[in-house]
C-alpha cells in the first residue's frame, strides 16, 4: 500500500470579495446575508467579480469551503444566480470564439500540434528561455488552483460518453489519479513540486492571489462539466490540454532545472513529458473520435471546447507575461 505525505486536508477558507456580486454570495455562505442576491447586470463577464463569484459555487462542488454547510451545493437561490453568471460568461465565449471557415474538430487538433521553437506568447518558451525562480514560483501558485484538483473537472464527463469514447477517457483519467497507487496521483506530484518550490500546499490557498484570469480558465472546466449539453465542449477542453501539455512540460521541466529547483519539482513536468504524449493519442483517436462516431452531431461543440481553452489560456499568459516584462508580479495579494 502507498502512503501519501501527511498535508492539510480541510476545506480552504471562504476568499475576500472582489466586488458587490462576490461580497453577496459569500455573505449567503457564511449566514450573513439578508434580502436576495444582486444582479450581474453591469459585471464584466471577464472580470474578478464575477469570475471570483462563479469560482466560489463551483467549489461547492469540489471541497466546499471550511464552515459552510455541504448542503448549500444544492441550494436554490446559489444554483440560480450560478446559472446567470453562466450565461454571461458563456455567452460572451461563444460572442468570442469565432471558428476558423469549415472549422472541424480534427482541424482544431491538427493546429495545436505546431509546436513553434519560439513564441514570444508563450509562457513556457519564456520560462525555459529566461525564466526567474521567482517568475516560476509565481506560476506554480496560481496554476495549483487548477493542478491540486487535476483532472476531477474532466471525471464529469464519464457517465456522458458512451463505448469507446468511454472506456478510452477512463483510461487516461486512471493515469491522472496515479494508476492505483495514492502517491502517483498528479495532484499530489504538484503538490510535492510546491513544496520543493516553499510554497505553501493546501488546496485554495492562493485563491485570493490569482487574477480574473486565472479564476477564468478554472472555471470553464467546471462550467463545461456540470453541464451534459456541454459535454462535447469538455472533451474538446481536454483534448486541447492533452495536445499541448507534452511539449510545454518539457519546457518547463528545463527551466526549472535551470533555475536549480529540485527533483520533485522538475519530475512533475518530465512526468507529462511522456504521459501526456501518449494521452494526446489516446484523447485525439479515441475519446473524441468516439464521441463523433456516436453523436456526429456534436463536433461545433468540440471545436468550441478547443477554441475556448485556446482564448483563456491566451488571456492569462497574456496577463503573466506583461507583469513579468515590466518586472512585476501578476499574483494579487500573498504569494507565501
Amino acid at each position: 500500500m502507498t502512503r501519501v505525505r501527511p498535508r492539510a486536508r480541510r476545506p480552504p477558507r471562504l476568499p475576500e470579495p472582489r466586488g458587490t456580486l462576490s461580497a453577496a454570495v459569500l455573505e449567503r455562505l457564511r449566514g450573513t446575508a439578508s434580502g436576495r442576491l444582486p444582479s450581474a447586470d453591469g459585471c464584466s463577464p471577464y472580470g474578478d467579480d464575477l469570475q471570483l463569484a462563479l469560482y466560489v459555487l463551483y467549489e461547492l462542488h469540489y471541497r466546499g469551503f471550511r464552515d459552510v454547510p455541504d448542503d448549500l451545493e444544492w441550494d436554490s437561490d446559489l444554483l440560480a444566480i450560478r446559472g446567470t453568471l453562466e450565461d454571461r460568461f458563456l455567452g460572451t465565449l461563444r460572442a468570442d470564439v469565432v471558428p476558423a471557415l469549415a472549422d472541424t474538430a480534427g482541424r482544431a487538433l491538427e493546429g495545436l500540434l505546431s509546436d513553434p521553437v519560439h513564441d514570444p506568447g508563450s509562457v513556457s518558451h519564456f520560462l525555459r528561455d529566461a525564466g526567474t525562480l521567482e517568475q516560476l514560483r509565481d506560476y506554480a501558485a496560481l496554476r495549483s488552483l487548477y493542478h491540486l484538483k487535476e483532472a476531477d473537472p474532466h471525471a464529469w464527463v464519464i457517465p456522458r460518453l458512451y463505448g469507446r469514447a468511454k472506456a478510452a477517457m477512463v483510461a487516461v483519467e486512471f493515469d491522472e489519479f496515479g494508476a492505483g497507487r495514492a502517491d502517483e496521483i498528479h495532484s499530489e506530484l504538484y503538490a510535492d513540486l510546491m513544496e520543493d518550490l516553499q510554497l505553501n500546499t493546501a488546496y485554495g490557498h492562493y485563491l485570493d492571489a490569482a487574477p480574473a484570469e486565472m479564476l477564468a480558465v478554472v472555471n470553464l472546466m467546471s462550467l463545461f462539466g456540470l453541464h451534459r449539453a456541454l459535454r462535447a465542449a469538455l472533451v474538446g477542453h481536454f483534448a486541447a490540454v492533452e495536445v499541448t501539455s507534452s511539449p510545454a512540460s518539457r519546457r518547463l521541466a528545463e527551466a526549472l532545472s535551470r533555475v536549480g529547483a529540485g527533483p520533485a519539482a522538475v519530475r512533475f513536468y518530465t512526468e507529462h513529458v511522456e504521459a501526456d504524449a501518449v494521452h494526446e493519442q489516446v484523447v485525439r483517436h479515441e475519446v473524441v473520435a468516439g464521441l463523433l462516431e456516436d453523436e456526429p452531431g456534436l463536433d461545433a461543440d468540440v471545436v468550441f471546447g478547443i477554441r475556448a481553452t485556446s482564448l483563456l489560456e491566451g488571456r492569462l499568459a497574456a496577463r503573466l507575461l506583461k507583469a513579468w516584462h515590466r518586472g512585476s508580479t501578476p499574483i494579487q495579494g500573498r504569494h507565501a
